[in-house]
């Protein structure tokens, strides 16, 4: 290990530096030292403070809350670490902001997630590690591999424990979350329900329609993200007058704001659950929020991805059981 350490470095940016800890705890070192400031205009200055010439670098940067700031500062990070004659880049993104602009979807609009592929890629990026991308095709907005995992083992290992399985309904919030929800229904061998969604506004949804059955059921929303939860709420309202027995939302990322949190605590639902992608921010005043860590999962893929390994085996499925 200590030869294999001595070939990879990993740093952090400034978005999440507690999982940058964990991640590098679980690969069995310590992070790599690298100072992050800002000139007085505001300008990020980065400086790499231990050799990284002919290392393969691992920099653990998601794009939460900050996602402008923190972007920019990766994209220095990896020139730094490019012009300092690293090996291998490889970008350790958590949460990949702007992939909810991954498609031209009315007139004269970018398509942001594509942007900040050419970026990543012009900076020097040689791969990406992610988790959960909000569409799983920006994939090939790249030209470089991206290792696409998954919060879903992490979650399902939580219900199992916490809930009787065998009164489970799996409530896709909106069409756009059926597949997800279908994976989750199938790992925890439960129903699956959907509900219909009209958006009213940036922060407004409005649920009208619900197919399946829910009616004293233990019920499960799921979703890759919340921001404002106007989707997650809206269904579980729903799922609560068609006569759910509990309603929980489980989303892998949770860039929670104030209106959201404030929703939330007026909402049926009962326990959120999700990962440290995002770092929670105080405020919760007491809702029931369940975090659970993406650390272990990263920490072994930033081993695979050194050693040339598969990464299959961090997600792989037998007999509806995650191993």
């Amino acid at each position: 290990m200590m030869m294999m350490q001595s070939q990879f470095k990993i740093f952090s940016g400034s978005a999440n530096r507690p999982l940058a800890e964990k991640i590098a705890a679980r690969v069995g070192m310590t992070l790599s030292a690298a100072a992050i400031d800002r000139f007085p205009d505001g300008e990020i200055s980065v400086t790499y403070e231990e050799t990284v010439r002919g290392r393969d670098v691992f920099i653990v940067q998601p794009m939460g809350l900050q996602p402008n700031e923190y972007l920019m500062e990766l994209l220095i990070m990896t020139d730094a670490a490019r012009r300092a004659s690293a090996k291998r880049i490889t970008a350790v993104m958590p949460f990949f902001a702007y992939a909810r602009q991954d498609r031209k979807d009315r007139s004269r609009v970018p398509i942001s997630a594509k942007l900040v592929a050419n970026l990543l890629v012009a900076a020097g990026v040689n791969r990406v590690l992610t988790v959960d991308l909000h569409s799983p095709q920006i994939q090939g907005f790249f030209d470089i591999p991206v290792d696409h995992l998954y919060a879903a083992p992490l979650m399902v290992r939580y219900l199992r424990e916490k809930l009787p399985v065998d009164n489970l309904v799996v409530v896709a919030p909106d069409p756009g979350g059926l597949k997800m929800a279908y994976s989750y229904s199938q790992l925890l061998g439960a129903g699956l329900a959907l509900g219909g969604k009209h958006r009213k506004s940036a922060t407004e949804v409005e649920a009208f329609e619900l197919v399946g059955e829910v009616a004293g059921k233990d019920c499960i929303l799921t979703d890759d993200m919340t921001t404002t939860a106007g989707t997650l709420c809206s269904a579980a309202r729903l799922a609560k007058a068609h006569g759910a027995k509990s309603v929980r939302a489980v989303v892998s990322h949770c860039p929670i704001t104030p209106l959201g949190i404030q929703r939330l605590k007026e909402s049926p639902i009962e326990e959120l659950i999700t990962t440290d992608t995002i770092p929670q921010q105080p405020g919760w005043n007491g809702f029931p929020i369940t975090v659970l860590t993406v650390a272990d999962l990263l920490g072994d893929a930033i081993k695979r991805i050194y050693g040339d390994e598969s990464l299959s085996k961090l997600f792989e499925i037998h007999q509806g059981r995650t191993q």
